[in-house]
């Protein structure tokens, strides 16, 4: 009779294919159950061997788990999670423990481990990032969850995961809620990653009629310096692959749509909802969803005049301002990220530790970057730091590099190029560093209006009303 596996998994896509098959490799034993049949079925063929059992039923595959059972959700976010549970419920125990491993809304994590509390059952929400390829050589992975339920799933978690010189790439964020939430600030922070390289593109190639090949040899030396990092190393890549049908770049036969899955328009409304500012994160979600109006612009593009952009069409850019512009705009987006991280761990009393939590991206994810290896210095020479940028190090980094980003906003308004990240990392750096902002205006307005009151800067704490108009 065969032994119970050490986990179960449910889900057979692309991700959970990936990490089951991740778990073989670690000598893990596995029970998988996937809804259609017939990928269950071509699993087993491919993959047959003693550690890996294939259930044909739900009640099969959570009979062949060692108990307590640790069973990993690999589905859709949203019902298909909500009817998987409920369906599940009644074969299970208490002491068992439930992982949604997919990119579930942290409001819905906590709303699961307060249901199956009840129960007896454990909920964890982990947040896995790494695509297909880290799901199955390493991934990074943000556990949401009881101490208790990390212990027992601890080692092989930590087996499976991404490895840096820091370590293991797992690790225990906060209770449940928690991993799923620094997932989707990393999923925002990634947004905004793609984003400024991508107007870092359009600079290189309209700005300066650079080819996508000429831009690929751009992005490898910038991969060479402080920009290093797995999205830099990618766009180099994709940039110089050529079409295997017309020989010409394929990143110019894409249609120029980008999609979206929601963590990105998540994490804005998590920060809205929290009182962060996260201007970088949110032009590029507003840039996705620009770019989706296609037939749109291209009526607007015929109709709109552009005869007041450029006199010359010529600019002053080099590839060197833009590398420098680039890194800058990029620290801007992570320091909105880990401010909103450090907000919400204060709302919700996760007590996240900054450090470990950042440190799990330096290996196995999609935002991996040399920059990490700053930002964590900094934050482990003051974990309270309100804001990354007042670090000295960062400090320094920000004053060689912001003279950059303003010179790309002055250059790509004048050739109109649109530049919405890098032009929000600006405005939200002058923001912060204004010891005086116009916003007395806007509650003198709101006072006018609405009689909403003021504070007189001469008498804190007191709340007055003005008649503005006769």
């Amino acid at each position: 009779m065969r032994d119970k596996s050490d986990i179960g998994i449910i889900g057979l896509a692309t991700m959970g294919r990936s990490i089951a098959l991740n778990f073989l490799d670690h000598e893990q034993s596995i029970s998988v159950w996937n809804l259609e049949p017939e990928l269950s079925s071509a699993f087993n063929s491919e993959y047959h061997q003693e550690k890996l059992f294939c259930a044909s039923t739900l009640e099969e595959f959570v009979e062949s788990l060692a108990v307590p059972r640790c069973i990993l959700m690999m589905i859709k976010a949203g019902d298909p999670v909500d009817q998987m549970i409920n369906t599940l419920k009644s074969l299970l125990s208490k002491g068992d423990i439930l992982i949604d491993g997919g990119n579930t809304h942290f409001n819905d994590t906590q709303r699961r481990h307060r249901a199956l509390k009840n129960q007896g059952i454990d909920f964890v929400g982990i947040g896995i990032s790494g695509g297909e390829f880290g799901a199955r050589n390493g991934p990074s992975i943000m556990f949401g969850g009881s101490e208790q339920a990390w212990k027992a799933l601890q080692s092989q978690l930590t087996t499976i995961a991404a490895n840096s010189n820091r370590g293991t790439c797992a690790t225990r964020i906060g209770p449940a809620g928690a991993g799923h939430f620094v997932k989707m600030v990393h999923n925002g922070i990634e947004y905004g990653d793609m984003q400024l390289i991508a107007e870092s593109y359009d600079i290189l190639t309209r700005g300066l009629k650079l080819a996508p090949e000429e831009a690929s040899r751009v992005f490898k030396d910038w991969n060479d310096g402080p920009l290093e990092s797995y999205l830099i190393e990618l766009t180099a890549a994709v940039l110089s692959k050529k079409d295997k049908i017309t020989g010409q770049p394929l990143v110019d036969l894409i249609l120029d749509v980008a999609e979206q899955k929601g963590t990105g328009r998540w994490t804005v409304e998590a920060a809205l909802n929290l009182g962060v500012p996260i201007p970088t994160i949110a032009a590029a979600v507003d840039a996705r969803a620009i770019s989706s109006q296609k037939v749109s612009r291209i009526i607007a593009a015929q109709k709109l005049s552009s005869s007041n952009i450029g006199i010359d069409g010529t600019t002053s850019l080099d590839t060197n301002v833009i590398g420098k512009a680039l890194l800058c705009a990029k620290l801007c987006a992570y320091a909105q990220g880990i401010q909103l991280i450090r907000e919400g761990s204060k709302k919700f009393s996760w007590e996240i530790d900054l450090v470990s939590s950042v440190g799990v991206w330096t290996g196995g994810c999609i935002i991996r970057a040399k920059l990490l290896e700053n930002i964590i210095e900094a934050l482990s020479r003051t974990p309270n730091l309100d804001n990354l940028l007042l670090d000295s190090s960062l400090t320094k980094t920000i004053e060689t590099t912001i003279p950059a980003l303003r010179e790309i906003n002055t250059q790509a308004i004048a050739l109109g190029i649109p530049i919405p990240a890098f032009s929000a990392s600006l405005s939200w750096y002058d923001a912060i560093r204004s010891e005086k902002l116009p916003q007395n205006l806007t509650q003198a307005q709101r006072d006018a209006f609405g009689a909403h009151r003021y504070e007189r800067i001469d008498a804190p704490g007191k709340r007055i009303h003005t008649k503005w108009v006769n």
